[in-house]
């Protein structure tokens, strides 16, 4: 079902993309808006994860310097039957996480030095339970996509902006006045759309990591603990990444007012430990009725 819902999402955005070119050059808006986001979604494909391990201030571990870490992730690897992926450290107090890599094979998990302070090891394995997920459903490689779709809509909205102002000084008058209006259409409207839907997409894919970690680590209970955990030392401190860059993270690693948290790329915490209570409580009342058959 989330699939289908983000497939259907992803067709919406699309969609935007493309009224948004016509709006400022008709077939060849639409064209060149076409070229553009496929331009961009070929350099997310291959270098999105590079650029999301530099943005992050992230660099590599080897095994031999953090042994737990390692066995962490492998135990969550070969219970979600993953390859294993690269490991990276952040070095940040604010206990986070993210995974990147344009499918499993290419796959990198990079760990705060923080989450490893805060979190125990039943959370830790938790979080990375989630992070996989997110790798075996491509998670990262859609969010790319997704992403780069939403900054080209931005780009169009800027350059219709501008055209909308030049008409308006250049004195245009008659035919050109409906021009006006669906520029700035796009320009106002068009990206508000696009965050709008791309929130949905973000969102729906980490309920769906979250309920595929569970079931990987066999633990809801810790994954909810953790994302308790999580917020709370997040919303102390940010991190020091740009803001585009918030929703890789497993929580949203800036502090924001009511109307920020109503558009971030995360659902509400609570509403995910909500969830995961709930699954831990489904499956106690299926061991009670199978030990009572």
């Amino acid at each position: 079902m989330n699939g289908i819902k983000t497939f259907s999402l992803l067709i919406i955005l699309s969609f935007l993309l493309l009224v948004a070119g016509a709006s400022i050059g008709g077939e060849i808006g639409i064209l060149g808006a076409l070229i553009f986001a496929v331009i961009m979604n070929i350099g997310a494909y291959w270098y999105s994860d590079r650029i999301a391990l530099k943005m992050a201030h992230a660099h590599p571990v080897e095994e031999s310097s953090d042994p737990k870490l390692f066995n962490l992730v492998k135990t969550q690897c070969d219970r979600a039957q993953l390859p294993m992926p690269k490991i990276y450290k952040i070095e940040s107090n604010v206990p986070n996480a993210f995974a990147t890599g344009r499918n499993p094979k290419n796959a990198t998990v990079a760990v705060t030095t923080g989450i490893q302070t805060t979190l125990n090891d039943s959370e830790l394995g938790a979080v990375l339970a989630h992070e996989m997920a997110h790798v075996g459903n491509r998670d990262t490689l859609i969010m790319a996509v997704v992403a780069t779709i939403a900054g080209a809509i931005s780009m169009l909205a800027w350059i219709a902006q501008f055209s909308a102002m030049f008409s308006a000084f250049s004195g245009n008058r008659g035919g050109r006045n409906s021009n006006i209006v669906g520029l700035l259409f796009v320009a106002i409207v068009m990206p508000l759309a696009a965050s709008i839907v791309r929130m949905a997409i973000s969102r729906s894919r980490e309920f769906q990591a979250d309920l595929k970690g569970a079931h990987t680590s066999g633990d809801p209970l810790a994954l909810a603990d953790a994302l308790e955990k999580l917020e709370q030392h997040n919303s102390s401190g940010a991190m020091k990444v740009p803001e585009s860059a918030s929703h890789l993270f497993i929580v949203n690693p800036f502090r924001g007012s009511s109307m920020s948290k109503l558009f971030s790329t995360h659902p509400p915490t609570e509403v995910r430990v909500k969830r995961l209570r709930e699954l831990e409580s489904e499956w106690r009342e299926t061991i009670k009725k199978q030990q009572s058959d």
